[in-house]
């Protein structure tokens, strides 16, 4: 419930700090005195559009924060908790609001987006406004009554989520449908660059092996004449090879290294030359053996490399990187072949999903029907309370499978009323008078508030157009929901200020610099007064008095 609300320096109010308690408390005051300025400041915290209008003449900023007591479960609470803002017992929101019209907002004390307050806002008060009447001939605020009756929002979230899912199935089938043409288009194109290639068909690493098979035959003679020359010089040739010449300095230093030791090392690192020369010179022989000359060989080589190159030219690509092309084309032609495929599972997952909403929206409509049905029992029995004896009302609720979806159903929703004996039910717009709009419209405000567990309901004026008896029953009405939820209600009725278990008193105090509202929690006499002067006008007489205590104690 709201705890605390203090102003700073917005509007005419300079300075202001209210405590609200439990119960109905009733906000009265001369008209212009400024009563519904507690609900414009509230909203502000709660995430409505700041105006530079409303930081008070000659000062440099506007400050209001609330605070709300918050039970340790409740749904504010458990948003509190997920959203990382420590919440014991108290939720504070803080709204700044600099000259220039730029704005800041906090909850309990962390800097917000505006979009957390109003995402919180909810969850803490549900503010009932004094054009309520007007929005209750609008279709789209009828069916949000209704929903928040019937308390079915597992149900609305699912409708919108299967709505939305059906929705993009139905925008991705459209877009392959309308790219049928195109791909038709590219799938020849593939077909006969895939079919050019698979001719070739290239092997994974083929063109480098190509290119060093080409050096090597075009330059197979040279390769078998430095072979022939230096198997000649290390091992066969007659005269002066290095094996020999090795050979005969191992052998005359062995016999020097009888004298001297020291060369014993010299003659193991020639006796190991030796040995490698000889490997050298086997290698080189199995080399001689394998190496071919063969021109058909080296004709055929040149021809593909000659063809790669071709190609790759062709699909502007690096010829080493033909094979991959060609892997890429074929899965690019792949995808458009399984394209018709695809778009048969498409159009079938697009019915599904169509089969999978209308059914939840039927389920929505069902739900609303007898939501509907037991609503319209009771703003009948509200309605003969208010003084219209022969009043009917009725909510219709029609499933339409041919009215355009949408994430909240198909279901068209209308408000039927009759006042009088005899009439027939017909729209709101047509039937109702401005008075009887406004009961209506009250009695719908009062019987949907009891099905929200938002803790703090406020009513600015929504007695407008009642007086008399009437009147005491709507304040009897809305202290009766205070015993469930904290209801705070400005009225220009003494009958339902009556009603109030608490009672605040606005003022506006004016000299010849400036203008200051206040408000003031009136006590038991000071109610008294106050009532009398909305029973009386001007002029507070003892009559006035009297009536105002009679109301007081009824």
């Amino acid at each position: 419930m709201l705890a605390q609300l203090h102003i700073r320096n917005f509007a005419v109010v300079k300075s202001l700090d209210i405590d609200f308690a439990k119960g109905m408390t009733a906000i009265t005051g001369e008209t212009g005195a400024g009563k519904s300025i507690a609900l414009d400041a509230l909203s502000l915290c709660l995430g409505a559009r700041a105006d530079a209008n409303w930081v008070r003449p000659g000062e440099d900023k506007a400050e209001i924060s609330a605070v709300f007591t918050v039970e340790p479960n409740s749904p504010a609470a458990q948003w509190l908790n997920h959203n990382d803002f420590d919440s014991e017992e108290d939720c504070i929101l803080r709204r700044v609001i600099q000259r220039d019209g730029r704005s800041k907002a906090w909850i309990n004390g962390t800097p917000v987006a505006l979009t957390q307050q109003k995402l919180l806002a909810p969850l803490l008060v549900n503010i009932h406004g004094q054009h309520e009447h007007q929005l209750l001939l609008k279709e789209e605020h009828q069916l949000e009554l209704l929903d928040n009756y019937a308390r079915h929002t597992a149900l609305l979230s699912e409708v919108a989520t299967q709505y939305r899912q059906w929705f993009e199935l139905e925008k991705e089938y459209k877009h392959y449908v309308q790219q049928q043409d195109e791909l038709e288009a590219q799938r020849q194109l593939l077909e006969y660059q895939v079919e050019e290639l698979n001719d070739f068909a290239i092997a994974e690493g083929e063109f480098e092996e190509l290119e060093q098979r080409h050096k090597k035959l075009s330059h197979s003679k040279y390769l078998m004449e430095a072979s022939a020359f230096s198997l000649s010089a290390l091992y066969e040739g007659e005269h002066n090879n290095a094996t020999g010449l090795v050979s005969s300095a191992n052998q005359r230093l062995e016999e020097a290294a009888d004298i001297d030791e020291q060369l014993k090392p010299v003659c193991q690192l020639l006796e190991q030359a030796k040995v490698h020369i000889e490997e050298a010179a086997l290698e080189l022989r199995h080399y001689q053996d394998e190496l071919e000359l063969d021109p058909a060989e080296l004709d055929i080589v040149e021809e593909r490399l000659s063809k790669a190159i071709s190609l790759a030219k062709k699909h502007q690509v690096a010829a080493a990187d033909l094979w991959q092309h060609h892997q890429k084309l074929n899965a690019e032609l792949d995808n458009i072949v399984n394209a018709d495929k695809n778009l048969e599972q498409l159009d079938s997952d697009r019915q599904q999903a169509e089969a999978d909403y209308r059914e939840l929206a039927q389920k929505l409509s069902s739900s609303r029907e007898k939501a509907a049905d037991e609503l319209s029992k009771k703003i009948t029995q509200s309605m003969h309370e208010l003084n219209m004896p022969h009043g009917r009302f009725i909510i219709n609720v029609e499933h339409d499978t041919d009215k355009k979806a949408s994430r909240l159903g198909t279901d068209d929703i209308q408000f039927e009323v009759t006042t009088n004996p005899g009439q027939p039910l017909q729209s709101l717009s047509k039937v109702a008078s401005g008075g009887e709009l406004s009961r209506i419209s009250l009695a719908i405000q009062v019987m949907t508030a009891t099905q929200k567990s938002v803790p703090t309901m406020m009513f600015d004026e929504v007695d407008v157009g009642v007086s008399g008896p009437t009147a005491a029953i709507v304040g009897k009405m809305l202290r009766e929901l205070g015993q469930t939820a904290q209801v705070i209600c400005v009225t220009h009725l003494p009958q339902v200020a009556a009603k109030a278990d608490n009672q605040f008193q606005v003022s506006k105090y004016s000299d010849n610099d400036e203008t200051e509202t206040m408000v003031k929690a009136l006590s038991h006499n000071e109610r008294v007064t106050e009532l009398a002067r909305l029973l009386g006008g001007d002029s507070v007489t003892d009559m006035a008095k009297a009536n105002a205590k009679e109301l007081l104690a009824s």
